[in-house]
């Protein structure tokens, strides 16, 4: 579905991502772990055409879209899901699902996607009309990834769901996130050292340092001592 093929990035001058190459198969959960700062969001925003001096080959069902622009992207059913979730913060939580189906590709699909929404996060509906500064950080969380399913994407990028939570609120997003993929969604999810996190992948990266450090399957990921300590905590 997704083939990323070495690619390179940079912030002006300063290169941050070194020839990466990934592949992501319809319905997979890939996750990609790492040090913090060594270019795991970069590669999820060049793919979402959010970062502007791009190389390399990023194919989607085929197609390279390398350099278009970011609407073209989710048109075409990429989103991103920011760790700093991103939310309109004095809108209501009703108002931020609504502004997540504004693309042509997920109108038509508003009120279907809100009812698919509000099942996978029956605390939302409760609260529609909460504004979205008042709710706390797992509850954020919670609707930055409906928003992110109101774009009616099959690809999702999501950076860091678990950051700042609570184990439990870590529990409950990276089963909702099962329950996503369990739907047809196809996922590349950003972490850094987080155990669980590898019961959900179908496939595992490491980079450090702007280079992809290991590839694997889940089991491959969880027999190798020095993954196990340094990005899986075990």
């Amino acid at each position: 579905m997704l083939k990323v093929t070495d690619l390179n990035a940079y912030y002006g001058e300063a290169q941050v991502l070194k020839d990466v190459s990934i592949s992501v198969g319809r319905g997979q959960v890939v996750v990609m772990l790492g040090p913090n700062g060594h270019g795991k969001s970069t590669l999820l925003k060049s793919i979402c055409g959010l970062i502007e001096k791009v190389q390399g080959r990023i194919e989607y069902q085929g197609q390279d879209i390398n350099g278009l622009p970011t609407e073209k992207v989710v048109d075409m059913g990429i989103t991103y899901i920011a760790e700093n979730r991103e939310l309109f913060p004095h809108m209501t939580v009703l108002e931020n699902l609504k502004l997540g189906a504004f693309s042509k590709n997920a109108r038509p699909h508003e009120r279907v996607n809100m009812e698919k929404v509000f099942s996978l996060f029956p605390r939302l509906r409760d609260r529609q009309k909460q504004v979205a500064s008042t709710m706390s950080g797992g509850e954020a969380k919670m609707l930055a990834v409906a928003r992110g399913l109101m774009s009616n994407a099959d690809f999702l990028c999501i950076d860091e769901p678990s950051l700042g939570l609570q184990p439990s609120l870590r529990f409950e997003i990276f089963s909702t996130l099962k329950e996503i993929n369990n739907q047809g969604k196809t996922v590349l999810l950003v972490e850094q050292n987080i155990p669980q996190i590898a019961k959900l992948a179908d496939k595992i990266y490491v980079m450090e340092e702007g280079r992809i450090s290991f590839e694997g399957s889940k089991d491959e990921a969880l027999s190798n001592d020095h993954l196990k300590e340094v990005f899986l905590g075990m």
